[in-house]
């Protein structure tokens, strides 16, 4: 069960890779064509930005970024301060992990639910993105996913799981 869900937070990680080479990719476009502009124009031939990029870039990195919460979780890669507790004993050490984990998750399910109350709010406010007139409700949805497999994988931890990676 635990390489299941090690295989599907590296999937959403990936996913999320995606995203992000996709954001860098539209900037990049986006830049190129604020630079073609700036040499063009005086030639008297304009060239437009990218119409909603700032719409398509807000809601890809609130859905790449917390993408890889959950891989880093895996990975064991978020900070922690271990200098003050490597002198207490083996057992207390262990202890105070599984206490931080079993925290994290609580945090991950937390985040998980006022996430998904302001997605059911976005939504029902029918909020739009103001040039590109998406729906911004689904872009929440990553999000929920992305806490809810860093919830799971804590829990996971927490309870004597090791990753294989």
């Amino acid at each position: 069960m635990y390489s299941l869900l090690q295989r599907a937070i590296s999937f959403w990680a990936l996913l999320g890779g995606v995203l992000v080479i996709a954001i860098v990719l539209v900037t990049a476009v986006n830049v190129g064509a604020f630079i073609l502009d700036s040499i063009l124009k005086n030639f008297g031939i304009f060239v437009s930005a990218l119409p909603g990029y700032e719409d398509f870039v807000r809601l890809a990195i609130s859905a790449a970024a917390l993408s890889f919460f959950p891989y880093c979780q895996m990975k064991r890669g978020h900070v922690a301060v271990e200098l003050f507790v490597q002198s207490f004993p083996q057992w207390l050490q262990q202890a105070l992990d599984k206490l931080w984990l079993l925290l994290t998750m609580a945090l991950a399910v937390f985040l998980a639910y006022w996430m998904w109350i302001g997605m059911l709010e976005t939504r029902s406010d029918n909020t739009m993105t103001a040039v590109l007139g998406w729906a911004e409700w689904p872009w929440y949805l990553p999000g929920v996913v992305s806490m809810a497999l860093w919830a799971l994988i804590s829990l996971a931890q927490a309870f004597g799981a090791k990753s294989h990676g």
